[in-house]
């Protein structure tokens, strides 16, 4: 069994190399990712044309776990999303829960403030 925590880990890096495939792969095939603002996006057909979507305007990603906590087949991720897009910097706070499934996310929601998100690309 993949320790879940480890999973998450590994899954917050990857994102500092902007590959909607290696990200996408994080996901059990019909995995679903919820920004909690937005409908939920399901299974790799979807998910990886939405997640390629915002990667576009991003030049460079690096996300910091503050927190990470773990219990079974439950990871909550406490972050703080860094990122440039659009060539303005951002930082995001967010806490990310995670339902796994033999190693994979099977659903990942995603709670931010939009307006911090939206004001640091309006700079």
């Amino acid at each position: 069994m993949a320790d879940n925590a480890q999973v998450i880990r590994d899954f917050v890096a990857a994102w500092s190399r902007l590959d909607a495939d290696e990200l996408t792969g994080f996901f059990t095939g019909d995995g679903i990712y919820h920004n909690m603002m937005l409908p939920p996006v399901q299974g790799h057909a979807a998910l990886k044309p939405f997640i390629a979507g915002f990667l576009s305007s991003w030049q460079s990603a690096q996300w910091e776990l503050v927190n990470l906590v773990a219990s079974g087949d439950l990871v909550v991720a406490e972050r703080v999303d860094r990122a440039v897009a659009d060539g303005k910097p951002v930082a995001l706070p967010c806490c990310g829960v995670f339902e796994m499934r033999d190693g994979k996310i099977a659903a990942w929601r995603d709670y931010f403030d939009m307006g911090t998100y939206t004001s640091a690309l309006a700079g």
